[in-house]
């Protein structure tokens, strides 16, 4: 029988790495799930909940680890709860790789250490992909929260005695968490418009209703690698394309910015001079946050008001609605953790070989093996 263990996350993360639902599918796989009593309160899964779908629930974090094949957190572990598993055993978390200080004492360990960023886009990973089942809640939400914020009406209103016109919304960014913004906004009737260097990205969000905004020179045809992301872009390019955002952002009254590369910095998609051009009393929600924001304005964590324009720095907007973000995630875990169950003898049985075990493992036997985070080419 594998031994699944879930602890309590940190204080200031809502979201919990089973649900009622993947106890269950764990249990009927062979798995014995330990789950540390109130894991689940942030997420409203309640101990009784887990322990109806077949999970034990445990009083402490000891009690859940001790002997534990395999350990399921949202985020990365500390090295005292790997320590306490078996050795050789399989953790699974979104594990911040690029935090190397942090990284290498946990790869001491021995343990099997799989970030789940690092999931492969390939077609039998999309129902692992943690970034996109976390990022579509997260565009979700950045939406709902700005229109909560702003002084306005989202939707065009025809009355008696006027009309008001529709908020116009911009969003830079066209990845999972931009294009749901894009849905939401236009669904609460909100004049959409998007931006992205990346030219796939033009049809999607015409296609959901909104009009695209970018610089479509030679360089933007080329600018998207292999996985999909978005390529640094020349010096010349940024500067023609800051100059049409810079204009375009005038007018707006809601702002999302998504622009993300993995392991860098985040890009600056907003200089103060921008800020400082827009309306008063309009509002940019930056996704990007927790690598620094995509503006020059953007304090982490917080919400500052410049030159008139609220600037909100987001941490964790998935967790603000932690129930669907651990429902989902869970399922992302489950179906990453049934690749290596035995289904007949319902034991461990890691095929190392797989791309998706390869494409996420990031340690291994003491050490840190990804090829992005040593070095090699991938």
């Amino acid at each position: 029988m594998v031994m699944v263990a879930v602890t309590h996350e940190t204080a200031d993360e809502p979201r919990v790495a089973v649900s009622p639902e993947t106890v269950k599918k764990l249990t009927a796989l062979g798995c014995k799930v330990r789950v540390q009593a109130g894991s689940g309160k942030g997420s409203n899964f309640s101990d009784d909940a887990l322990k109806a779908q077949g999970a034990e629930i445990v009083p402490d974090a000891a009690s859940a680890l001790s002997g534990a094949d395999i350990l399921l957190k949202v985020r990365r572990p500390t090295t005292e709860e790997i320590k306490a598993l078996k050795p050789g055993a399989i953790v699974a978390a979104i594990l911040d790789p690029y935090d190397k200080a942090a990284m290498e004492p946990l790869a001491g360990t021995g343990a099997n250490l799989f970030s789940m960023e690092f999931m492969p886009r390939i077609s039998r990973a999309q129902s692992m992909d943690v970034l996109s089942s976390q990022a579509n809640l997260a565009g979700y939400k950045a939406v709902v929260d700005a229109a909560s914020m702003f002084g306005q009406a989202m939707p065009m209103m025809m009355t008696a005695a006027g009309t008001v016109p529709a908020a116009k919304v911009f969003i830079m960014g066209v990845g999972v968490a931009g294009l749901q913004a894009i849905a939401t906004a236009r669904r609460m009737g909100g004049a959409v418009s998007a931006t992205d260097v990346r030219p796939a990205t033009k049809e999607q969000v015409q296609s959901l209703g909104a009009k695209f905004v970018a610089v479509e020179d030679e360089e933007f045809k080329q600018a998207q690698t292999a996985a999909g992301y978005a390529k640094p872009m020349s010096a010349e390019y940024q500067k023609k394309q800051a100059e049409l955002v810079s204009t375009h952002l005038k007018n707006q009254d809601i702002v999302v910015t998504t622009a993300l590369i993995p392991g860098r910095p985040a890009p600056k998609l907003i200089t103060r001079a921008m800020i400082a051009a827009m309306k008063p009393g309009s509002i940019i929600v930056d996704l990007a946050a927790e690598r620094g924001g995509n503006t020059e304005a953007t304090e982490p964590g917080k919400t500052v008001i410049v030159d008139g324009v609220k600037i909100v720095g987001p941490l964790n907007l998935a967790g603000t609605v932690a129930g669907n973000a651990s429902s989902l995630y869970a399922k992302n875990l489950y179906a990453f953790i049934e690749l290596m169950i035995d289904k007949k003898e319902k034991t461990l049985n890691v095929n190392w070989d797989d791309e998706i075990i390869k494409g996420t493992l990031v340690a291994k036997d003491g050490k840190i093996v990804h090829p992005s985070l040593t070095g090699q080419s991938a």
